[in-house]
């Protein structure tokens, strides 16, 4: 995955204005497309195939440079995050989006098994979209997916839907990061866990956890992100019980168990 941030539309316009003094020297270089989009849009310059026009690129200023402390802040925490769940990336600077609700975050994952065409899934955090449609200031994620592509990936593997064993609920941004990095200890577990990051009470997300399906639902507020625990509850039975998130791994062949006696009715 490529990882880069084009901090808040502020950090972009300072961006923009140091795009445009490094390339307004090598305009008669650029390729057309280039030359139309150096006061326009400098920022899709750094998209170009044009070997030239990348050559030329390759000593522009980066965006990491021109954030805001407060993006810097929001960057390092998405990395964080990323370390946290152990999901590697490697930082892409010249990875940008012109289009100006695009806010912090821009990614593209890509594949090795597609050849020359890599890119999978491409996206970012567009904080100003909704504005721009006409609604309320909400913040927003989006990605688009090469359907084509992702079909291809997909025939390769032997991939079936699984029902889901854990249902992921918390409240709080501290709560909320332990909840992500222990959905993902759980699927490297080989169970099928369900995330809930919608912030919303914890009645209503009970509600989502019982139409889920799931055997059971793993709780975390801020007593739990505290203490480093996490509240077991058995949906079917009501049974609950409180543990060390470190004991999940140690005790996921009880729990592996436990869930398939619940299946089976036993």
């Amino acid at each position: 995955m490529d990882l880069n941030s084009v901090g808040t539309l502020a950090d972009r316009q300072t961006y923009r204005e140091a795009l445009v003094a490094f390339f307004t020297p090598y305009q008669a270089e650029l390729d057309p497309d280039s030359q139309d989009r150096l006061t326009r849009n400098p920022l899709r310059i750094l998209d170009s195939k044009d070997e030239r026009t990348q050559a030329i690129a390759q000593d522009a200023p980066s965006i990491l440079d021109y954030l805001s402390p407060d993006s810097q802040k929001h960057f390092d925490r998405v990395r964080q995050l990323l370390a946290d769940l152990g999901i590697s990336y490697q930082l892409n600077p010249r990875l940008v989006r012109g289009l100006d609700y695009y806010t912090h975050t821009a990614f593209e994952i890509i594949s090795d098994d597609l050849g020359a065409q890599s890119t999978v899934c491409g996206g970012g955090r567009y904080d100003g979209l909704v504005v721009e449609l006409g609604g309320p200031d909400t913040p927003a994620v989006g990605w688009a997916i090469g359907l084509e592509r992702l079909i291809l990936l997909l025939q390769q593997q032997s991939l079936a839907p699984a029902a889901v064993d854990f249902y992921l609920v918390s409240r709080g941004d501290r709560a909320e990061a332990q909840a992500l990095k222990l959905s993902q200890t759980l699927r490297q577990l080989g169970f099928a866990a369900e995330l809930d990051l919608s912030g919303s009470a914890f009645g209503k997300q009970f509600k989502r956890a019982d139409r889920s399906g799931a055997v059971a639902c793993l709780i975390l507020g801020d007593a739990e992100a505290e203490s480093e625990t996490v509240q077991i509850k058995w949906l079917k039975s009501g049974e609950q019980e409180a543990i060390a998130q470190s004991d999940l791994s140690a005790k996921s062949d009880d729990l592996r168990r436990r869930i398939t006696d619940f299946r089976e009715g036993t």
